[in-house]
């Protein structure tokens, strides 16, 4: 918009915001002029990506704050009020422990019960695996939870999950975003301004039993268990999970439980780590120096929200290695499908995660599916594949550290995917084998497959524009080949959805098949200002028992493919 249009645009943001601090950041914007950063602030209104909502916390209607949180959760009761259907069940609402997450929690109960309709809330920092229980076991109409999950300190985020206890999907996605644009100015919003307080009759703290029926329904869920404890490092990386993960692994399998001291109360600061995300290089590396003092036979992280789960195993000579997402998927997927007593399983990943899964799924006459990226085209696979009767779900995930490994949560989910994976280490070591060891006879069984991503962060609406030009480049003029692999094919996914189910449907997303076998795809991040390109190779394991040198090759020729891409579409 030209600067005169901002300026009306960002006046009439401000008489609306109900926030005194997040106005004057937009008034002090304006008088010093500042109004490339305000045509950043206020460039239209955040839309549901992968996850919900997310952005940094400040000021404008591309943020998160308070006004965006009040309009978007008025919103949601103008879609549901007009939807009518289940408008008597209750909305579950709950919320992660950073610096904004109370306050925004507090505005959307409050909108929500001025409105009328039925709250079961959660009093303190929360897991999002136990929100989305919680939506099920009280079949709720929705739940929210207010968290941006494993993103940087200064962001929050809020997701939402339909009735079906899954994120929501197209249209009610769109349904809910256009009734978000046609509520006024946040300030005219009807809200009680403290929810819990008890005047609000339609309002209620969730039981105390919550987490322990929880714990209940994904015990029934572990086959292949042994007797062995095993001693766990255990770090939420200043999360909401650390007591949920250790009261679980302790009830399931006994284990020793040390907590990483320095990580473990919930702060939204995140004092230890740059970024709170198991993923980046040093966030584990206290738990990684506590493994090596208590001599552990597994290292156990979450992301601050608990719904993804890291790992790391003893190596060689004394060392530790970190596995990667795609090799935790794997593992698990063997362990269940060894396991499972169900004869006609279902097992999901999303389309950027490793291809071995196939292999696996077919080796174990599984039935096998991919999604487009997120949880929520994961769960809605499983129900529309078990709606038509093509088998029963035991496993889903996605290579950024989501597991699914019950049906309990609908998404997923980091305290029993802990339990899970803990239970592999123990049957691993009553084998006598390590977790290594089984992860080199699935690639001596299915082939090497190692994987690399590379990601190029470009911020604002002319780094959103860059980003949307090299998925185009990706598609209309992709490279010949990366190094010495011919490009052998091409998937436009933003196209030919007729022709897909629903949960690969149209997607910012390119594949480039490759000859070798391999793989490339390219897409925008759902959740921050990035492009994600993920190379996928395979090769032929000449010696299992050197499989650790030969992924190590095979990865830094993914990463190389991976890098070249992104020169090639004017990236690098």
């Amino acid at each position: 918009m030209d600067r005169e249009a901002l300026v009306v645009a960002t006046r009439s943001w401000i008489a609306g915001d109900p926030d005194p601090g997040t106005r004057g950041e937009l008034e002090t914007l304006l008088a010093a002029g500042a109004f490339e950063e305000l045509a950043e602030r206020m460039a239209g209104s955040l839309a549901f990506g992968t996850a919900g909502l997310r952005g940094r916390v400040e000021a404008g209607s591309s943020r998160m704050n308070r006004a965006v949180v009040i309009r978007t959760t008025r919103g949601i009761v103008d879609y549901l009020q007009a939807t009518g259907a289940g408008i008597e069940r209750p909305i579950v609402v709950g919320r992660d422990a950073r610096l904004s997450s109370e306050t925004l929690m507090r505005d959307t109960v409050g909108v929500i019960a001025a409105a009328g309709l039925p709250v079961r809330y959660f009093p303190g920092p929360t897991p999002t695996p136990l929100v989305a229980y919680a939506a099920r076991k009280l079949r709720a109409r929705m739940a929210i939870i207010v968290t941006a999950s494993h993103n940087p300190p200064w962001d929050n985020g809020y997701k939402v999950y339909d009735g079906n206890g899954v994120q929501i999907v197209p249209p009610v996605d769109a349904g809910i975003a256009a009734a978000i644009d046609a509520v006024g100015a946040a300030k005219d919003v009807a809200r009680i301004r403290d929810p819990f307080d008890g005047s609000a009759d339609a309002v209620a703290p969730m039981p105390d039993d919550t987490f322990s029926g929880y714990l209940d329904a994904i015990g029934v869920h572990r086959h292949g268990i042994t007797d062995r404890s095993l001693t766990v490092v255990h770090t939420p990386l200043h999360g909401v999970g650390g007591r949920s993960v250790m009261q679980a692994l302790s009830r399931y399998g006994g284990h020793r439980v040390i907590p990483v001291a320095e990580q473990f109360e919930p702060d939204g600061r995140f004092p230890t780590v740059a970024f709170p995300n198991p993923e980046e290089p040093g966030a584990l590396d206290l738990a990684l120096n506590a493994a090596v003092e208590e001599d552990a036979d597994v290292v156990i992280a979450n992301d601050p929200d608990t719904d993804r789960l890291a790992v790391a195993v003893p190596g060689a000579g004394g060392s530790w290695r970190v596995l990667s997402g795609n090799q935790l998927g794997v593992l698990l997927a063997e362990h269940i499908l060894a396991a499972t007593p169900i004869t006609d399983p279902i097992v999901i990943d999303s389309i950027v995660s490793t291809p071995m899964l196939e292999s696996i799924a077919r080796f174990h006459g599984a039935r096998f599916a991919a999604t487009l990226t997120g949880f929520k085209w994961i769960w809605n696979a499983a129900l529309d594949l078990e709606e038509a009767g093509e088998g029963t779900f035991v496993f889903g995930f996605e290579e950024a550290l989501g597991y699914s490994v019950t049906p309990v949560v609908r998404d997923k989910d980091g305290i029993s995917a802990a339990v899970v994976f803990a239970d592999l280490v123990a049957a691993a070591l009553d084998e006598g084998v390590t977790v290594l060891d089984r992860l080199g006879a699935l690639y001596g069984r299915h082939g090497l497959w190692a994987s690399a991503q590379h990601s190029i962060v470009r911020d604002g609406t002319g780094g959103a524009a860059e980003i949307d030009a090299a998925v185009e480049r990706a598609a209309s003029a992709p490279p010949a080949a990366l190094g010495d692999d011919a490009v052998t094919g091409i998937e436009d996914y933003r196209s030919g959805s007729e022709h897909r189910p629903r949960y690969l449907g149209a997607a910012s997303l390119v594949r480039l098949d490759l000859a070798s076998g391999g793989r490339v795809l390219v897409r925008p991040s759902g959740t921050e200002p990035k492009l994600k390109i993920y190379a996928d190779l395979t090769a032929k394991l000449d010696a299992p028992d050197r499989w650790v040198e030969a992924e190590a090759a095979l990865v830094d020729h993914a990463g190389r493919a991976a890098r070249e891409l992104a020169g090639a579409l004017g990236l690098g």
